[in-house]
């Protein structure tokens, strides 16, 4: 991995808390809007969840034209993994296309961290990354435990 980055913060700036939060709570919160039975709420759920796993591997990628010495392999097997989840989280059955979604989102919060920590990322996704894909995926397993019912 290329060398740490002094030029990101240690810790996640406020706005980039509400930047990040803000979608993985959605996510939460249109789950349980489906759990109490909305309509439409899992599909919306599984949109918006697909949307923002490939925003995230867009956010992967793009970080990856700054990593000195180009890009490594596993920032583009990440992004790759992230996008293809989301692309066939839109098309496949809603069961298959939530469970990809967790493996997307979990992908985020174990690799992120390690990024962060070998200067391929900010270094607050060392710190934010983890709980914040933990309520993106606590979202979809709830999510996903409904569509098995």
């Amino acid at each position: 991995m290329g060398s740490p980055r002094v030029d990101t913060p240690e810790r996640t700036q406020p706005l980039e808390l509400l930047l990040g939060y803000g979608p993985a709570c959605v996510i939460a919160l249109l789950a349980g809007m489906a759990w109490a039975g909305i309509p439409y709420a899992a599909e919306a759920t599984r949109i918006w969840g697909a949307a923002i796993l490939i925003f995230l591997a867009g956010v992967t990628r793009g970080l990856s034209f700054f990593t000195e010495g180009g890009a490594r392999w596993g920032q583009l097997a990440a992004m790759a993994l992230r996008f293809w989840c989301g692309i066939a989280a839109l098309v496949l059955p809603a069961v298959i296309g939530v469970a990809l979604l967790i493996l997307g989102y979990a992908s985020i919060a174990a690799y992120d961290p390690v990024a962060a920590r070998g200067g391929t990322a900010p270094r607050f996704f060392a710190h934010l990354r983890p709980w914040q894909m933990a309520i993106a995926v606590a979202g979809l397993v709830a999510l996903e435990v409904l569509l098995l019912r």
